[in-house]
């Protein structure tokens, strides 16, 4: 037996890099497009500043609608192009390497994470282990996600036509669905922080309580990881079950108990792998070759596969958007007009009555 002291470093300070340069990355977006917004206020079309195409990655649903678009056209709808390839980065990372994108790139799983390290210190000193909820309501608690991932595949799958996409897609409403996001944080009602407050308390005591329970984004993206290729694995011949890898699963898998871990819940944090000290007990081998992925390569597939997808929507010009900043001045004027469509008709109706129908011809 080896034990795996001086095997393969572990890849948790490599994994927390890479999470904070991600988020570094998102808070400089998230200042940019503050800059950007304030300067619409000016309404004079030469003080308006850059706007940061990556702050689309924060409207997964106007992106699933701009993928089913594009899927039905072949066309890049204009309103949010980075979105779009932001969207299809993390779908191919998800596939490639399972629900990974969770746990080395998303900004709030970071955010969950470092919640939740803060919660165990506090309930190591008081109970002295990990909060879990019994199955009998963990089980129907993480259905909300798919309940929530079901109605929008249902809404948008099965029930918008390609015309009716098309219309959401150019209305008003999705034009400025970031400046909505935006106000909607910097003017957030009572009812809002409140939530809030609950879902940071909640995430404290139970871990990843968000992500776990209520997140549609990692409802999806844990389906498509049971095709990934990459899979940890156990051997239970070198395996000496001291249940240190389940211990640490921040997802509560029992990995010790199984011996390829195909889970929606599992994200590829490799924390398991780390925790394991028996070298080449728990690996990540390919379903395709039965051979050890080492867990740098792994993490370089990550990066790799989300920068190429995002890349090729950059190289390819379907990155900024064709929207003038004089037609954004106009948007922003009227945006208090603009609420959520709940039809093609209102939708429609919307588009007439907003008085930028020019917009809706490109």
């Amino acid at each position: 037996m080896k034990i795996n002291k001086n095997n393969e470093k572990p890849i948790q300070k490599y994994r927390f890099i890479i999470q904070s340069t991600f988020a570094l990355l998102c808070i400089w977006i998230g200042i940019e497009f503050t800059i950007f917004v304030k300067s619409l206020e000016s309404e004079n079309a030469n003080l308006v500043t850059y706007r940061p195409p990556g702050v689309e990655g924060f409207l997964p649903i106007s992106s699933l609608m701009s993928l089913y678009y594009f899927i039905l056209t072949g066309e890049i709808h204009y309103a949010h192009p980075a979105g779009f390839f932001i969207f299809l980065a993390i779908l191919v990372v998800s596939f490639v390497a399972g629900k990974s994108f969770c746990s080395w790139l998303c900004p709030i799983g970071f955010l969950s994470e470092m919640i939740g390290d803060f919660g165990e210190q506090i309930l190591k000193k008081l109970i002295k282990k990990r909060v879990k909820i019994p199955n009998i309501i963990d089980y129907p608690l993480r259905s909300l996600k798919y309940l929530l991932l079901g109605f929008f595949v249902y809404a948008i799958f099965f029930v918008m036509t390609v015309d009716a996409l098309k219309s959401f897609l150019d209305s008003p409403y999705n034009l400025v669905a970031d400046i909505k996001m935006y106000y909607f944080f910097a003017r957030i009602s009572k009812f809002s922080l409140t939530v809030i407050a609950i879902l940071f308390v909640l995430s404290i005591f139970i871990r990843n309580f968000w992500c776990r329970y209520l997140c549609p984004y990692g409802a999806l993206l844990g389906l498509i990881s049971f095709l990934s290729p990459l899979k940890i694995k156990r051997d239970t011949n070198k395996c000496i079950n001291c249940g240190l890898c389940s211990k640490v699963c921040p997802s509560f898998i029992k990995v010790d108990k199984i011996v390829t871990i195909r889970s929606d819940e599992c994200s590829t944090c490799l924390n398991c792998v780390d925790a394991c000290p028996v070298a080449n007990t728990l690996e990540v081998k390919t379903k395709i070759i039965d051979k050890k992925i080492p867990k740098k390569i792994v993490a370089i597939i990550i990066v790799l596969v989300y920068i190429i997808i995002t890349g090729i929507g950059i190289l390819t010009g379907h990155w900024q958007n064709t929207i003038s900043k004089e037609e954004y001045i106009i948007l922003h004027k009227n945006i208090d007009k603009f609420g959520h469509p709940t039809s093609t008709r209102a939708i429609d109706e919307l588009n007439k009555s907003s008085n930028i129908g020019v917009l809706n011809e490109k």
